[in-house]
């Protein structure tokens, strides 16, 4: 984690992936099919805000929880490793039932697009992980989870263009394409695990 998280912005990049908002849009265009148009941004936008308050509250609430539960460093590391390994590969190989599974009708409110769609549980452990991992970079922590954040929220409010544009296809390989970097990651997360785990 020292490597991956050295600076905001590659932690705003990992934290971008796990919200995965590419992989996310034909999902929540379907879930918001039959309302307006503009109803569907005001309703992005209040998920997304939903969403942000529940990542905050995890971000500043993480690292008391895992000193509560008294995990190592080591730990936190591996297993933040085996996190994004998992979800990298389903990215890779998504399965036919989709993320989300079957959802209401009307209109969403907090679950699915909000929880688990933008603060899914993998953003949800990465961000306890990562304050555990180096609680002295809360800073760079807040900025990271902004900047993810932000970027999720302008690709989610584009959806419809983006998928006009890209297409399903275009889509599909550009997720593909995160979860193979998001696999890196996580064997670079393994190896500085093992290595710190051995070497003691």
């Amino acid at each position: 984690m020292e490597n991956l998280g050295s600076s905001v912005w590659s932690a705003a990049v990992l934290l971008f992936f796990l919200m995965d908002p590419l992989g996310n849009i034909p999902v929540m265009l379907s879930i918001l099919k039959g309302i307006d148009p503009k109803r569907q941004r005001i309703i992005i936008a209040r998920e997304l805000f939903i969403a942000l308050i529940i990542l905050l509250i995890f971000l500043f609430a993480g690292k008391p929880l895992l000193n509560f539960l008294h995990l190592e460093k080591e730990a936190v590391t591996i297993s933040g490793g085996i996190i994004l390994l998992i979800i990298g590969l389903r990215l890779i190989f998504p399965q036919k039932a989709g993320p989300m599974g079957e959802t209401p009708d009307g209109e969403p409110f907090l679950v699915p697009i909000a929880i688990p769609m933008i603060a899914g549980p993998s953003v949800l452990a990465m961000l306890i992980l990562m304050t555990q991992s180096q609680p002295g970079n809360m800073t760079n922590w807040f900025f990271a989870l902004l900047i993810a954040w932000a970027l999720s929220a302008v690709i989610l409010q584009t959806a419809p263009i983006l998928l006009r544009v890209l297409k399903q296809r275009g889509l599909i390989a550009l997720e593909r394409l995160m979860g193979m970097i998001l696999v890196m990651m996580a064997v670079q997360m393994l190896i500085n695990g093992f290595k710190v785990l051995f070497a003691g």
